[in-house]
């Protein structure tokens, strides 16, 4: 247990973990890490076209329960929105006018994924998050543009609670990405990863062993063994260090395997929170020497931790967490907690029936496409025909919505609404929809006999045959 120097009695584990002055040095690296890095993911979404393609050409949105209020600006606007968003992120990492910053872009990039659930992507989740968290924390109390302009800002310590909230959403991300791979898909078929290094099979160099069955057998329990234990290793002051080389060497090979984005960027980012509060300073002091500048700070490290050890909790950066604070932290946690949970909880399988699969860190664990034709059907005529989902639709959000059963009804109801609205009132919105996970052969995913565009029945998503 941990103890104060002065007093030599242990601290509780709210003073420890919450309350305790730490160095504010690896806050202020996270801020100045994340907003540059936003600030480039900003520049590639418009450079890759995304603006457009996403939140210009669709005529449809698959919007959020409780947020169909929700719509893109019109035209040009969402391209200067995103060229706000980047800004906004210079603005988080050089810390200057950081609070309005961190709110601004928090708010903006959560609008953005609000919009259509089709670009729902585990780390657009994560950076909502993230930007949350740091329009809460005081990351501009150091080495920061307003630490420059108002002296009276400027700290070295932060309370405990700070970094350690960091810890704990990067650790939730990595423990249950881990658990969600303990199944029998992973484990003992080595799905879906069989399917997707075969596909790479044609790299120079590694491509003939991604054919081996055995080598997708030990990427897959590699992984989960990976997953659930990278966050100990690294919370480790021995195993650190190469823990950390570990988590660069399996991100990059995924980010050149696999299309998975700026994943496994923002998870090296976000694991640099669990190391020693002070690595910033020390890494700049191994470049002072590695120079030759010697005289500059030679101990500047060991002085700002015995500072940090004489501050009082009080003290700390005026952020001590009291009663209010302390609640919201366990509030949190408490959600963060409960959201991958809950698929834990849910009749059928997650993968199949998504629900419960977004928000809860099922992370590269299904290899799914599908595809769904609509029919409307009117009784009084018992006239049947089919409607064109073009009409809708841009290609990647059929995509995306043929193998989300939740994604397809909402896409039938608006089709009934809009047979309604042509005085068809009576007309039913049936589908034929197939499906395929991880290998498996093409199967029902929706019972063909029930109206979508009504409320729907127990039994409407029909069950993985395995």
């Amino acid at each position: 247990m941990a103890t104060d120097s002065s007093s030599k009695k242990p601290l509780s584990f709210r003073a420890s973990l919450i309350d305790s002055p730490v160095d504010i040095a690896a806050l202020a690296a996270f801020r100045f890490l994340f907003g540059l890095m936003m600030s480039l993911a900003m520049v590639r979404f418009i450079a890759k076209g995304w603006v457009g393609e996403f939140y210009i050409q669709p005529s449809f949105y698959f919007t959020y329960p409780g947020f169909r209020w929700l719509h893109p600006w019109p035209g040009g606007w969402m391209h200067f929105h995103f060229v706000l968003l980047a800004l906004l992120a210079c603005g988080i990492a050089l810390g200057c006018f950081y609070r309005i910053c961190a709110v601004l872009f928090f708010v903006g990039f959560t609008y953005v994924e609000l919009l259509d659930q089709t670009t729902y992507l585990n780390h657009y989740y994560l950076i909502c998050l993230l930007s949350g968290l740091l329009a809460i924390l005081p990351a501009n109390r150091a080495w920061s543009v307003d630490a420059w302009r108002n002296p009276a800002l400027r700290t070295d310590t932060a309370p405990a609670w700070t970094l350690n909230l960091l810890r704990f959403q990067a650790g939730v991300v990595y423990f249950f990405a881990g658990l969600a791979k303990f199944n029998a898909d992973w484990l003992f078929k080595a799905e879906p990863l069989r399917i997707w290094l075969a596909a790479r099979s044609d790299l120079p160099f590694v491509g003939p062993l991604l054919d081996k069955a055995w080598v997708a057998y030990g990427a897959s329990w590699f992984g989960a063994a990976f997953d659930t234990s990278i966050v100990f290793l690294l919370l480790c002051p021995r195993t650190r260090k190469p823990a950390y080389l570990l988590a660069i060497l399996f991100h990059v090979a995924t980010w050149i395997l696999f299309n998975i984005g700026m994943f496994p960027w923002v998870m090296l980012v976000a694991a640099t929170v669990f190391f020693s509060p002070d690595w910033p300073r020390n890494l700049l002091l191994r470049i002072n020497v590695f120079f030759g500048a010697r005289s500059i700070c030679p101990s500047f490290s060991q002085r700002i931790s015995a500072m940090a050890r004489r501050q009082s909790s009080h003290s700390a950066s005026g952020f001590r967490a009291n009663a209010a604070v302390f609640l919201l932290l366990v509030f949190y946690a408490a959600i963060q907690l409960a959201l991958p949970i809950r698929s834990y909880l849910v009749s059928g399988t997650p993968a199949w029936t998504c629900t419960g699969f977004n928000c809860a860190w099922r992370v590269m664990i299904a290899e799914k496409s599908g595809y769904a034709e609509f029919y409307a059907f009117d009784p009084a005529s018992d006239r049947r025909w089919k409607i064109p989902t073009e009409i809708y639709l841009t290609p990647r959000q059929e995509m995306m919505m043929d193998q989300d059963p939740d994604l397809i009804r909402q896409m039938a109801r608006r089709m009934g609404d809009d047979l309604k609205q042509r005085g068809r009132r009576a007309v039913q919105i049936n589908v034929e929809s197939f499906a395929t996970l991880n290998g498996r052969p093409s199967q029902r995913l929706i019972n063909p006999g029930i109206d979508l565009a009504g409320p729907t029945t127990p039994g409407w998503i029909l069950q993985l045959a395995y």
